[in-house]
């Protein structure tokens, strides 16, 4: 009997495979690192075909735990967003590195259309801003500035997509399909519009053929070749990261929001059937689409949240493994007067500065590792504080937030959050909500529950509170060093 959901899980720094049973209970578990690339200041770069071979291992190990292919009986893909994949159509290898979401060499081409006027406009239409973050300005500077893209483009074998485009070409023989919560997130579609539009691709100089079709969030998307796990198995759900952790996290009604901190941080509040039109730098964005039609999220992202807590560990050595952060914020009763702005590749939300870099303000010697990891911690909630004001002032503010991602297991900042947000903060006992929330799709498109409600009604686990506890002095206090250092960088 095929009583599993396999989630393929594509981080920006991990490949994961998971399965689930119908209860939302995790079974199993394989997980490889992706190399990262840094070829120039400000670039990230992923080898597509490492995400590909190393995605290929996990699903099989993962299969051979559960007993087998024939255990399986659908399979998710969720992945890191905005992140583009340049392939041939004939030969189904890539034809040069993918742009990673955090890179930013294509800021130069968003300021030109910026100056020219464009962006009030593609906001309108796309609900996203002209900046480097997303995936079509990424797709103009490969077939700029790499000869094999711009070769197969010539030829009309150019295949553009975002990871999970890619993976479901190589899993499937063929299909080019993007489901509409990642295609939202290229600055192509139009959010009321049912496919890639013309005119936006003609704006930015990127070629329609290139393009996947845009589909649902759940059904019957494309089946998985008996080549790779041993038996056909269909594909039945896909979403982008962020969106997957919102449906995840049951944000299935209209005000409900989550905050999800992971590489990045990412908040989105439910907004039904109303396209999102925000006067304050936020995000319209699909949040899933069931039959053709769709449901809307507006977004505040934050670039570096967990990342910042990895280059703490990785290059300055003020911590070992990320989980020690929370022992050292608690040895001290404060962070010493030291303040981090995490702009290690420019600020995201609501301030959306490209040029904008890392500030560390108040050392002095009395500062040590504890001081340091309790700033990038307190960080998180300054960052978050940012995005509560402005969703507030777009008509969106937040009762409580749903918080997940594997920053958020840490308590201290749970509570820190509360503290500084005035907000109940809720988490669930089982924080990787992107992988549950992808593995709900699956089930809804498989019909192994009648819809995606009944989904997470059924999968949805146990639930944790934190509740506000600083003083307000205390509190304003750190917001007000906060911006001191927020205007330094």
């Amino acid at each position: 009997m095929s009583e599993f959901i396999l989630v393929l899980d594509e981080g920006t720094t991990s490949t994961r495979a998971m399965s689930f049973d119908a209860a939302g209970k995790l079974h199993h578990v394989a997980q490889q690192e992706l190399t990262q690339h840094y070829p120039k200041s400000g670039w990230v770069e992923h080898d597509a075909a490492e995400i590909w071979d190393k995605t290929l291992a996990c699903a099989r190990e993962v299969a051979e735990k559960a007993g087998g292919a024939e255990h399986i009986a659908c399979i998710g893909i969720t992945n890191q967003r905005e992140t583009v994949v340049a392939w041939d159509k004939q030969t189904g290898e890539p034809l040069c590195r993918a742009i990673v979401w955090q890179d930013r060499r294509t800021e130069p081409f968003c300021a030109e259309l910026r100056q020219a006027g464009h962006e009030a406009e593609v906001q309108r239409r796309t609900g996203l801003l002209l900046d480097p973050y997303f995936s079509g300005t990424k797709m103009r500077w490969l077939l700029d500035n790499e000869p094999a893209v711009r070769a197969a483009a010539e030829k009309d074998t150019l295949a553009f997509g975002t990871i999970e485009s890619w993976l479901i070409y190589k899993l499937s023989g063929g299909a080019h399909v993007s489901d509409a919560s990642n295609a939202s997130r290229t600055l192509l579609l139009e959010l009321g519009g049912k496919s890639f539009d013309q005119g936006l691709c003609d704006l930015i100089g990127v070629p329609h053929a290139a393009l996947p079709e845009v589909v649902d969030n759940a059904g019957q998307l494309a089946v998985a070749k008996a080549d790779w796990l041993g038996r056909e198995i269909p594909i039945t759900g896909l979403a982008g990261d962020q969106q997957a952790a919102t449906i995840g996290q049951a944000c299935l009604s209209p005000g409900e929001t989550k905050a999800t901190y992971g590489t990045g941080a990412f908040v989105l509040t439910n907004k039904g059937a109303d396209i999102p039109i925000s006067n304050n730098r936020l995000l319209g964005t699909v949040l899933y689409q069931l039959d053709g039609a769709r449901t809307y999220a507006i977004e505040g992202s934050v670039f570096v949240a967990g990342s910042l807590v990895q280059w703490l560990r990785d290059s300055l050595g003020i911590v070992e493994v990320a989980a020690e952060t929370e022992a050292l914020a608690r040895s001290i009763p404060d962070s010493g007067g030291v303040t981090i702005v995490p702009a290690l590749s420019g600020l995201g939300a609501p301030h959306w500065r490209a040029d904008a870099r890392g500030v560390i303000k108040g050392l002095s010697f009395a500062s040590g590792k504890a001081e340091l990891a309790r700033a990038a911690l307190e960080a998180m909630a300054h960052q978050t504080h940012d995005l509560a004001d402005a969703f507030a002032a777009d008509g969106a503010p937040w009762g409580t937030l749903r918080i997940d991602g594997g920053m958020s297991a840490n308590d201290w900042m749970a509570q820190d959050l509360a503290d500084i947000l005035g907000l109940t903060v809720e988490r669930p006992g089982f924080v990787e909500t992107t992988a549950l929330g992808t593995a709900m799709l699956a089930a809804a498109g498989a019909e192994m529950h009648s819809d995606l409600s009944a989904a997470a009604q059924a999968m949805r686990g146990e639930l944790n509170s934190f509740t506000p506890q600083m003083a307000e002095d205390v509190r304003s206090e750190r917001l007000a060093r906060w911006r001191s250092a927020l205007s330094a960088a």
